[in-house]
């Protein structure tokens, strides 16, 4: 009996040491801007509403051989009648852990899974830092990372069309 409980523990670690495996190691804001520079007019209601442009890009850098740096750039710009209300920038990451994940999966898993896990933490981060300036938060709706990978992979294989190059048009994470 001893003997069958050994080895059934040695299969189960054997198994954990091969399988695929993702997580959130740590979170950090790496950059945060907020400008207002026309406080404190800009505080003063006017007649028309104001709009906001929203930019979001995704980067990923190797950190080391099993651990990936993602961060989300969040850039909203907020005007009313062609004044700058306010401006953010905010850099939001996550640090993460991959084991014995498949290399054409891996663009994938970090363009996509990771951010989306962290998009929530960024988005509170914009919303408190907007309303800390004297303004309503700004709460965004959840981004569609995948099809902004997408759109990507269809951009990289435009660009390698037009220009004649044959390289694969897999996104891939960067390397620093």
């Amino acid at each position: 009996m001893a003997d069958d409980n050994t080895n059934n523990e040695a299969t189960e670690a054997g198994a954990e040491g091969t399988a695929p495996a993702f997580g959130i190691v740590g979170q950090y804001v790496r950059d945060l801007s907020f400008e207002n520079p026309n406080a404190p007019a800009s505080l003063v209601p006017g007649q028309v509403n104001p709009g906001s442009n929203v930019n979001i890009n995704v980067q990923v850098k190797k950190q080391a051989d099993d651990v990936y740096a993602v961060e989300i750039g969040l850039n909203v710009k907020t005007e009313r009648e062609s004044t700058v209300l306010y401006a953010v920038e905010l850099v939001y990451g996550g640090l993460f852990r991959t084991r014995n994940i498949p290399e054409n999966q891996l663009g994938a898993l970090l363009m996509v899974e990771a951010p989306r896990l962290i998009f929530p933490f960024a988005r509170q981060v914009l919303a408190s830092t907007i309303q800390a300036g004297g303004f309503p938060p700004l709460l965004l709706e959840p981004v569609d990372f995948l099809a902004l990978y997408r759109r990507n992979l269809a951009a990289a294989a435009e660009k390698n069309k037009t220009e004649g190059t044959a390289e694969a048009t897999e996104v891939k994470p960067t390397v620093n």
